[in-house]
């Protein structure tokens, strides 16, 4: 855990939009890199990625050194992963599928230490510098890590409003691809039923003071719904942009 880099991330986004990439990679150069492009954050992806907590330790350590965010994606419910992912040193994590306020409490309970939660306690981990950082300040500060609330189906957009009043939490995500398919229009993410869903929840959110997150595949939406107001732009996966340059490439060689 690098408070410093939770520190300037948090004072960054309070003023300005920051961007980052979701990873499938298992490579921490593709991590690295990121960071000395300039990338604000990366979410490693445990949900959706093949990774394992022994694999994203060396990504976060590979973000760290390249002095981008390391923010780790849990799968969904499954509550111990977020101490796993904070205790190898991660500065954040994104939970997915919150539905209602019970389980926006779960999560930020299970991602804070006394008197903010019950995080299970143990200062013999990398986040800790396994012991070497005094136990009360470990406690203290791992307290100031991001925590993502992510929203994505009708359910949790009728119980936004609750979700919202749920205190301790960062940032609330709003992923449209799984919103577009629990409105009857999978895959649709620019029909304008889901656009109407998802201002909705950026208005409400910025309403209560509370920094709102998407995920984007094109430059054209980063734009859009930054102009908008949400601050935490999730553009695209490593793969992907990886996939996108190398087609680029081949189109401008040949």
């Amino acid at each position: 855990m690098m408070i410093d880099d939770v520190r300037k991330f948090k004072n960054k986004i309070a003023e300005n939009a920051v961007i980052g990439p979701f990873s499938k990679t298992e490579d921490p150069a593709f991590i690295e890199i990121m960071g000395y492009a300039g990338m604000d954050f990366v979410i490693l992806d445990l949900e959706h990625g093949p990774n394992n907590i022994q694999i994203l330790q060396n990504l976060v350590r590979a973000a760290q050194i390249g002095g981008i965010l390391p923010i780790v994606r849990v799968k969904e419910g499954i509550i111990n992963d977020i101490g796993e992912a904070l205790d190898i040193g991660a500065g954040g994590v994104s939970v997915p599928q919150i539905t209602n306020p019970d389980e926006a409490a779960r999560v930020i309970r299970a991602a804070r230490f006394a008197p903010d939660g019950n995080r299970g306690v143990c200062r013999f981990v990398r986040a800790a510098k396994y012991s070497s950082t005094d136990r009360f300040q470990y406690f203290r500060e791992s307290n100031e890590l991001v925590i993502i609330l992510q929203i994505e189906g009708e359910e949790a957009l009728s119980n936004l409003d609750d979700i919202l009043a749920v205190p301790g939490f960062d940032i609330l995500f709003i992923g449209p691809y799984d919103l577009s398919q629990s409105i009857g229009y999978p895959g649709q993410i620019d029909h304008p039923e889901v656009i109407k869903r998802m201002k909705h929840i950026v208005k409400k959110s910025i309403e209560n003071n509370i920094i709102v997150g998407t995920f984007v595949d094109t430059i054209e939406n980063a734009k859009k719904w930054k102009e908008i107001g949400v601050r935490f732009i999730s553009y695209s996966v490593d793969v992907g942009i990886f996939y996108e340059s190398c087609c680029d490439l081949i189109k401008q060689v040949k």
